[in-house]
C-alpha cells in the first residue's frame, strides 16, 4: 500500500508551483480581452456593409459596455481591468500596426504624392501644434486653470496634433495616400515634438531654440528613414543569398518578422523615430524581401502582418473604451460636469481650427504648383482630407498618459482632468467624426471617388501599364504613328516624357543595380527548391502597386 501523501511526482510539483504563481486577476483580465477581441471580429463582420460603423467604433463601444459591466460588478468602485502602460503601447502594440501600414501601402500613390504628404505631415503638424498650444494657454487662463505650466501647454499641443484617419484605401486611393501618409509622418512628428518639449529648457528660449528643434527633426527624419531602408535591404539580401526557404519556410517568415521588429527597437534605443524606421522597413520589405521568399511564405506573411496589426489596433481601442469608465480618474479630477464639458469642447474646437489652418492653405498651394488635374485637390477633396484627419486615437492617449501620469498614477487633480478630457476627445472624434466619414465620402464624391486617383484604372490592362512604363518613344515597324497612342498614355500617366520622369529613372536604376543584388520579381535566378522563380504569376497583383 502506498500513502498518497508520499507520492512525489516532479512534473506535478512543478505544475503546482507554477500555477500558484499565476495572478488570478491578470488571467481574468486577459480572458476578458480575448473574449472582447473575438466579439469585435464577429460584430465587425456583421457590420461590414454598414456605412455608419467601422471596427474602431465597434471596439470602442464594446470597451465602453465592458467597462460599464465591470463598474456595476464592482459596485461603482472601479472599472480598471488592466493598467494602461505607454511602454506596452509603444513597444508591443504600435510596431505591428505601423509596419503593416508600410508593407501594405500602395507605394506608387504614396511616393507620387510624397511632397504633399510631407507638407501635411510635417509643416501641418507644426502649425497645428502651435495653434493648439497657444489656444490651450488662452482658454485655461480664461477659465482659471492656472496650475499647469508652459511645458504642459506645449505637451498638450503635441498630444492633440496626432491624427488617426479612417479612409478606405480601395474607395479613395488618392485621398487615402494623402491622409494615410500624412498620418504616419504626423505621428512621428508629434512624438518628436513631444519628446523635444520634454527636453526643452524654458529658462533660455531664443531663436536658436527653434532652429535646434528644426535640425533635430530633420536629423531624426532622415536617419530613421535610412535605418529602416537599411534593415529592409539587409533582410532582402540575406534571404535571397541564403535561400532560407529551401529548408524551412518558418525560418524565412520568422526572420522577416524579427528583423522588422528589430529595426523599431534599434531606432528607439538610439533615440530615433521608431515609427518612421519600421514604416520604411515595411515598404522596402514589400518591394524586395517579399519577392525572395517562397510561395507559401508570401501568402503567410501578407496575412500574418495584417492579422497582427488588426489585433493590436482592436486591442488599443478596446482598452480606450474600458479606460474611459475608470471611475478613479474621474474622482481624482475633482471637476464638475461643466468643467469637463468646457475643456473637452475647447480641445475639440482647437483640433478643428488647427487642422483647418493648414489643410486648406497647403492644399491650395499644392494645387497652384501641380499642373496635372487628377492630382489637384478641389474643395470636396480638401474638405474630406480635413474631416478624415479630425479623429484622435491611440497615440494621443499614450502621449497623454506619458505626460500626466507616473507609473499609471496621476499626481494631481489637474493631471487627471487632462487625461479624462483627452479620452473624451478620442471617444467623441472616433465615434462621431469616424462614423460620418464614409457617408460623407459617398455624398461628396459619389461614383467619382476613384476617378483620376488610381494609376492603373485608366489603363486597359496591367500588361498595357507595363508597356507604357517601358515605352521609350522609339518608332515601331510602321513608323511613329503606331507608337503614338502609348506615348500619349504615358504622358497622361506620368505628366511628362518618360526619359525625364523621376519614376522612369528610378525604374532603370532599380532594375540595373538594386534588384540584381537584393532580389525582386524577375531578377532572382531560379534554382531547384529556391524561394522564387523568374516568372511567378502570384506576384503580378502585388507588383502593380510597386514604385
Amino acid at each position: 500500500m502506498f500513502d498518497i501523501d508520499e507520492i512525489q511526482d516532479p512534473a506535478a510539483s512543478i505544475w503546482v508551483r507554477s500555477s500558484s504563481q499565476f495572478n488570478t486577476s491578470t488571467v481574468i483580465a486577459i480572458t476578458v480581452f480575448m473574449f472582447l477581441l473575438c466579439a469585435c471580429i464577429v460584430v465587425g463582420h456583421l457590420l461590414e456593409e454598414n456605412r455608419w460603423a467601422n471596427e474602431s467604433i465597434t471596439a470602442l463601444l464594446l470597451g465602453l459596455a465592458s467597462g460599464g459591466i465591470v463598474l456595476l460588478v464592482s459596485k461603482g468602485n472601479s472599472s480598471k481591468t488592466l493598467v494602461f502602460n505607454e511602454e506596452l503601447f509603444f513597444i508591443y502594440l504600435l510596431p505591428p500596426i505601423i509596419f503593416n501600414a508600410g508593407f501594405q501601402v500602395k507605394k506608387k500613390q504614396f511616393f507620387k504624392n510624397f511632397s504633399t504628404i510631407l507638407l501635411f505631415g510635417v509643416l501641418g503638424t507644426v502649425i497645428s501644434f502651435c495653434l493648439i498650444s497657444a489656444g490651450v494657454f488662452l482658454v485655461f487662463k480664461k477659465i482659471g486653470l492656472t496650475s499647469l505650466g508652459v511645458q504642459d501647454y506645449l505637451a498638450i499641443g503635441a498630444i492633440l496634433s496626432a491624427t488617426d484617419s479612417v479612409l478606405n484605401q480601395d474607395e479613395t486611393p488618392f485621398l487615402y495616400s494623402i491622409v494615410f501618409g500624412e498620418g504616419v509622418v504626423n505621428d512621428a512628428t508629434s512624438i518628436v515634438l513631444f519628446n523635444a518639449v520634454q527636453k526643452l529648457d524654458l529658462s533660455d528660449v531664443s531663436a536658436m531654440t527653434f532652429l535646434s528643434l528644426l535640425g533635430t527633426f530633420l536629423y531624426l527624419f532622415f536617419t530613421s528613414t535610412i535605418l529602416g531602408v537599411a534593415v529592409g535591404l539587409l533582410s532582402a539580401y540575406v534571404i535571397k543569398t541564403l535561400y532560407i526557404g529551401r529548408h524551412s519556410t518558418d525560418r524565412e517568415i520568422a526572420l522577416m518578422m524579427l528583423m522588422a521588429y528589430m529595426s523599431y527597437l534599434i531606432a528607439e534605443l538610439i533615440s530615433l523615430s521608431g515609427i518612421l524606421t519600421v514604416f520604411f522597413c515595411g515598404v522596402v520589405m514589400s518591394h524586395y524581401t517579399w519577392h525572395n521568399i517562397s510561395e507559401s511564405s508570401r501568402i503567410t506573411t501578407k496575412h500574418a502582418f495584417a492579422t497582427m496589426s488588426f489585433i493590436a489596433e482592436t486591442f488599443i481601442f478596446l482598452y480606450v473604451g474600458m479606460d474611459a469608465l475608470d471611475i478613479d480618474k474621474w474622482k481624482d479630477s475633482e471637476a464638475s460636469a461643466g468643467t469637463f464639458l468646457a475643456i473637452s469642447s475647447a480641445f475639440l474646437a482647437l483640433v478643428l481650427i488647427g487642422r483647418a489652418a493648414f489643410v486648406f492653405p497647403i492644399a491650395n498651394i499644392s494645387n497652384a504648383i501641380t499642373k496635372k488635374e487628377p492630382k489637384k485637390m478641389d474643395w470636396r477633396r480638401q474638405f474630406i482630407s480635413w474631416w478624415a484627419g479630425l479623429m484622435r486615437g491611440a497615440v494621443t492617449v499614450a502621449l497623454s498618459y506619458n505626460e500626466f501620469t507616473d507609473s499609471g498614477e496621476t499626481s494631481s487633480s489637474e493631471h487627471s482632468l487632462m487625461i479624462t478630457c483627452t479620452i473624451i476627445v478620442v471617444l467623441f472624434s472616433t465615434m462621431v467624426f469616424g462614423s460620418v466619414t464614409k457617408p460623407l465620402v459617398e455624398k461628396l464624391l459619389g461614383s467619382n471617388a476613384r476617378q483620376g486617383a488610381s494609376d492603373v484604372t485608366d489603363i486597359a490592362s496591367f500588361e498595357d501599364l507595363r508597356l507604357l512604363f517601358l515605352e521609350t518613344g522609339d518608332e515601331g515597324e510602321n513608323g511613329s504613328s503606331q507608337q503614338q497612342p502609348k506615348a500619349r498614355g504615358f504622358r497622361l500617366l506620368m505628366g511628362w516624357h518618360p526619359t525625364l520622369s523621376a519614376h522612369h529613372i528610378w525604374r532603370k536604376f532599380d532594375n540595373k543595380f538594386m534588384r540584381p543584388v537584393f532580389g525582386g520579381r524577375g531578377f532572382v535566378p531560379y534554382e531547384p527548391a529556391s524561394p522564387t522563380g523568374a516568372a511567378d504569376p502570384s506576384r503580378e497583383h502585388y507588383e502593380d502597386d510597386e514604385q
